[in-house]
């Protein structure tokens, strides 16, 4: 929880699972975000290990995020909140439907 605690960090790892991306890309995935918010997940992240971070030599560079090998085994997690999310969502909305 230490590593992927906070509003984000879980987000983050989700969107890396479907491939790596680069930052404007994860900024037009989470608007609500600050771009000094991402910038200091996306460094925590990258710090435990979890994401990894290329620059490739374009002008400007061109940085680039994706999973390491150690966040490929946080895919089971995120799987198992998005289940959960949807579940819940449901089960809202079951319960508007109900109420008078």
């Amino acid at each position: 929880m230490r590593l992927l605690g906070g509003r984000w960090r879980l987000l983050i790892v989700s969107y890396l699972t479907n491939g790596p991306k680069r930052f404007s890309a994860l900024r037009r995935c989470i608007p609500a975000i600050s771009q000094r918010m991402l910038t200091l997940d996306l460094r925590a992240l990258e710090e435990a290990g979890l994401v990894t971070r290329t620059i490739f030599p374009t002008v400007p560079a061109t940085v680039e995020y994706a999973l390491a090998a150690d966040g490929d085994r946080l895919v089971p997690v995120v799987d198992a909140m998005r289940a959960f999310g949807l579940w819940l969502k449901e089960r809202e909305a079951g319960q508007d439907r109900e109420d008078p």
